[in-house]
């Protein structure tokens, strides 16, 4: 599967939005490589991790956040199960789990409900190592601020206001993944 192929046909015009999301989504791809050569007894599945790493916010463009460029309609919130959807149209499917499971450290359906969440009632939580290293590496960058990059304290802070099992969980990839 050739990722760029299909970054250039939903991303066609060359603008800030291509330009961070690229940006984006090569900082997850390298920090997800790292710690998967660091940590060869992981047994990740390399060529697969760089793939969903790249494609992981696909889904951006149809999602209103006009201070990272994203014009369209849809709560930012959903742009995982956008791109999740896109992919399985696709023939990706594994891919596309990536996509929908790495909001937070995984959204749960009680979460969801509770929350009030424009998601379908379903559990988004990644399970497989693949999932969890591009959840996790997904942390360290922000798209409102490209060129940072958070330390662990920095990333579980960021994910606090979230509720305290998302941290926990966060710092059990970091002892595992660092």
């Amino acid at each position: 599967m050739d990722y760029q192929s299909l970054l250039d046909r939903y991303y066609p015009e060359v603008g800030d939005l291509r330009l961070l999301l690229l940006k984006h989504s090569r900082q997850v791809a390298d920090r997800c490589l790292s710690i998967a050569r660091r940590h060869p007894e992981l047994g990740a599945d390399e060529q697969f991790l760089e793939e969903a790493a790249m494609l992981h916010d696909i889904g951006i463009r149809w999602c209103h956040a006009p201070g990272i460029f994203c014009t369209g309609t849809e709560h930012y919130i959903r742009h995982g199960l956008l791109g999740a959807e896109l992919l399985r149209r696709e023939g990706f499917p594994r891919h596309a789990r990536v996509c929908e499971r790495h909001t937070g450290t995984g959204l749960t359906r009680l979460q969801i409900e509770r929350e009030k969440l424009p998601l379908p009632l379903a559990d988004y939580v990644p399970e497989t190592l693949e999932e969890q290293l591009v959840c996790y590496a997904d942390k360290f960058y922000s798209k409102s601020h490209p060129d940072r990059v958070l330390t662990v304290d920095e990333a579980a802070r960021s994910l606090a206001r979230f509720g305290e099992e998302g941290v926990a969980k966060f710092r059990g990839w970091a002892e595992r993944f660092e």
